[in-house]
């Protein structure tokens, strides 16, 4: 994939472009394969061999068959590291090389590690204590007490990386991925960091997946529900859970033409909003959306209708998507913008969903062209809009929206900009 001819129009100090991008998930490994497997519409759900299901109904997820580590972060130094540090190493490893930035003695201070996580720590945390309690605290390994730390993959990757500047993890749920993208862009502006690989990270376990499933989010964890995943189609019952891994570098645009680096998109503006009231719940009406949406798009200084298409949050919860495409319709009106679900292919991923449809999104622009939701077959009235149904399209993107919504009121969303950078 040829990289986007730029044309550097009014290089502004607070300029943040990204510049590199490095994905691990259940449809590919790598943004070639990320973005193949996206463009047509491959699902990347199967059923679950990491652990047990036979007592669940649910009994599906975005799995990443035959993850191996070494195969890109080589074999040392991997036999402590839990799931999710591993898929953190890799997609930030890819990052990093993709950028075409090296790390030196004279840069590294000025380099940081932004990662979006919250679930990271749980299988880690419950299997060493489960350790200690079974057969007493003198049982346990304490060289896998550091992955019990939800610090620990940013940490793993500044020590891999030889990234002596900021290193930080933000925890704010499903949005904590754009969370993370707009902290490593207040770093960069406050003249903290010059470049960082920010991204998300979430590792499929049993705890998580137990959690979800007692909650009854879960497609299939309610009496005679079929199992699927197919946002905005009626017969949507529920979420089916996903892992990986997504990081990008960030930059400024002045950086980035100074060493000549491969530059995707820009990132221009962000949002954010809270809705007290939703409690491990979407609500329909929830503002949390508008609020995000509105902010983001104002910070962006664009116009609603200059956007091209909304990288959705969609993961087949029955109020979750209604409430999504209800915002979408209230701020785009009458406009027939196309609001493709990613999830539908990779699940669920937690707090590295907005990575995932970051990545998504800027690849999208970069190739002038729509991904599509796949598995949907009947419309529901309460979403209607176009969510680009199981076949991709061409389009001329100017202008992508990202939202990451949350079932605990938190809700984010990013505006993109791949035309005159």
């Amino acid at each position: 994939m040829a990289h986007q001819k730029i044309q550097h129009k009014d290089v502004r100090n607070n300029r943040i472009v990204i510049t590199g991008i490095g994905v691990v998930s259940s449809i590919g490994i790598g943004k070639e394969d990320f973005w193949q497997a996206l463009k047509q519409g491959k699902s990347g759900i199967k059923p679950v061999t990491l652990f047990d299901t036979s007592s669940m109904q649910s009994k599906l997820a975005g799995e990443i068959a035959d993850f191996k580590a070494e195969e890109i972060l080589g074999e040392k130094g991997l036999r402590n590291l839990d799931r999710a540090t591993k898929l953190a190493l890799c997609a930030s490893e890819l990052a990093l090389h993709d950028s075409e930035l090296k790390i030196t003695e004279q840069n590294t201070d000025h380099i940081g590690v932004v990662l979006g996580s919250t679930m990271g720590s749980v299988r880690s945390i419950s299997e060493f204590d489960k350790e200690g309690i079974m057969n007493g605290p003198r049982s346990v390994n304490p060289a896998l007490f550091s992955n019990t730390v939800i610090n620990s993959p940013a940490s793993q990757i500044s020590i891999r990386l030889q990234i002596k500047g900021l290193s930080a993890t933000i925890s704010s749920g499903f949005s904590s991925a754009l969370d993370a993208v707009k902290y490593a862009i207040d770093c960069i502006n406050s003249n903290k960091s010059s470049a960082v690989l920010v991204g998300g990270a979430e590792e499929l376990c049993e705890q998580t997946f137990k959690g979800f499933y007692k909650l009854k989010l879960l497609s299939a964890s309610r009496k005679n529900d079929k199992e699927m995943i197919c946002p905005f189609d009626v017969r949507r019952n529920g979420m089916i859970l996903g892992e990986g891994a997504a990081f990008f570098l960030i930059e400024k645009l002045s950086s980035a033409i100074n060493r000549k680096a491969p530059i995707y998109a820009e990132i221009i503006g962000y949002g954010t909003g809270f809705d007290y009231k939703s409690v491990n719940r979407y609500r329909f009406d929830s503002c949390g959306p508008d609020k995000s949406i509105k902010s983001a798009i104002t910070s962006a200084k664009i116009n609603f209708s200059d956007v091209s298409f909304v990288a959705s949050s969609a993961n087949s919860d029955v109020k979750g998507d209604a409430m999504e495409a209800n915002a979408v319709k209230k701020f785009f009106g009458v406009k027939k913008i196309a609001v493709p679900a990613i999830k539908s292919m990779i699940g669920e991923t937690f707090s590295a969903s907005g990575a995932m449809q970051l990545a998504a999104a800027v690849l999208m622009m970069k190739n002038q062209f729509l991904a599509p939701t796949i598995n949907y077959d009947y419309a529901d009235e309460q979403c209607p809009i176009d969510c680009v149904p199981n076949e991709g399209r061409p389009l001329k993107i100017n202008y992508s929206l990202v939202n990451a919504f949350g079932l605990t009121g938190q809700h984010s969303s990013l505006v993109l900009s791949g035309g005159r950078i």
